[in-house]
C-alpha cells in the first residue's frame, strides 16, 4: 500500500514539474518551437522600438497619440481585434498618424494551449479589423501575455510571420508601477541599442504608464537613442 501511494505521489510531482516547465517555456523570450521570435535586435545603430499593447480605447487613444505627436515619435501599437473593431475611429487615428500596427490577438486570451482553429480565428479576425481601418503595412504579431507553445508558433511560421516579444518591461515590477518617474528611469537605464520596450497605456488603470511615456521618450533621446517602429528596428539588423 505504501509503495502504491509513493508511486502516485511521484506521478503527481512529475506532472506538476512538467506543467510548470511548460508554463515557463510558454513565456520564453529566447526560444520557441517553430518560426522566428524577436525580443531584441542585434544592431550597432542606436535604435530602440517603443511598443504599446492593447486597445485602442475610446477614452485614451487620443491622449497617447498627442504625446507621441508633440515629440514627433513613432511607436508600434499591438492592438486587439475586438477593440480595434469596436473603436474603429481610434484605430484609424493611429493609422493616419503614421504609426505601425501589430496584431495582439482578437480576444487577448492565453494562446499557449489554444488549438489550430482557434489560433487561426484569433489572428485572422484581428488582421481583418486592422485592415478595415486602412492599415497597409506588414502586420507583426505579439502573443497575449507573451505565451505560446505549439499551435501559435506553427501557424505564424507557416504564414511567414514573426513572434515579437520584448526585453524591457517596467510594468512587471510592482515597486516601479506606482511612480511615473521611477518607471521611466527604469526604462531609460535598461534600454540599449536594439531594445524592444513594452508598455500598456490604453486604459484608466494605466495612468502611471501614460504619465511616464513623455519622460521615457525624452530620456531615451537624451541617452542618444532614436525611437523607431519594430519593422524599422528589424531592418537595422
Amino acid at each position: 500500500m505504501f509503495w502504491r501511494y509513493a508511486a502516485a505521489l511521484i506521478v503527481v510531482i512529475l506532472l506538476s514539474v512538467g506543467l510548470f516547465g511548460l508554463h515557463l517555456y510558454s513565456k520564453s523570450r529566447t526560444s520557441q518551437l517553430f518560426g522566428e521570435m524577436v525580443a531584441r535586435v542585434e544592431t550597432a545603430r542606436p535604435l530602440v522600438a517603443l511598443t504599446l499593447d492593447d486597445g485602442p480605447s475610446a477614452r485614451f487613444t487620443n491622449d497617447v497619440l498627442a504625446i507621441l505627436r508633440e515629440r514627433d515619435a513613432k511607436a508600434t501599437f499591438f492592438l486587439t481585434g475586438k477593440e480595434a473593431g469596436e473603436n474603429l475611429a481610434q484605430t484609424r487615428m493611429i493609422v493616419n498618424a503614421g504609426h505601425e500596427i501589430g496584431n495582439h490577438s482578437y480576444s487577448h486570451a492565453n494562446m499557449a494551449f489554444m488549438g489550430p482553429a482557434s489560433v487561426k480565428d484569433e489572428v485572422e479576425r484581428t488582421d481583418a479589423a486592422i485592415r478595415a481601418a486602412g492599415y497597409e503595412g506588414e502586420i507583426l504579431f505579439r502573443p497575449p501575455f507573451g505565451k505560446k507553445l505549439v499551435s501559435l508558433p506553427w501557424y505564424l511560421s507557416q504564414h511567414g510571420r514573426k513572434t515579437i516579444m520584448w526585453d524591457v518591461e517596467p510594468e512587471s515590477y510592482p515597486d516601479l508601477a506606482g511612480n511615473p518617474e521611477v518607471l521611466a528611469k527604469h526604462v531609460i537605464d535598461h534600454a540599449k541599442s536594439g531594445s524592444i520596450i513594452l508598455l500598456h497605456v490604453m486604459y484608466r488603470s494605466r495612468d502611471v504608464s501614460r504619465q511616464a511615456l513623455p519622460l521615457i521618450i525624452d530620456g531615451l533621446r537624451q541617452k542618444g537613442l532614436e525611437l523607431v517602429t519594430v519593422s524599422q528596428l528589424l531592418q537595422a539588423r
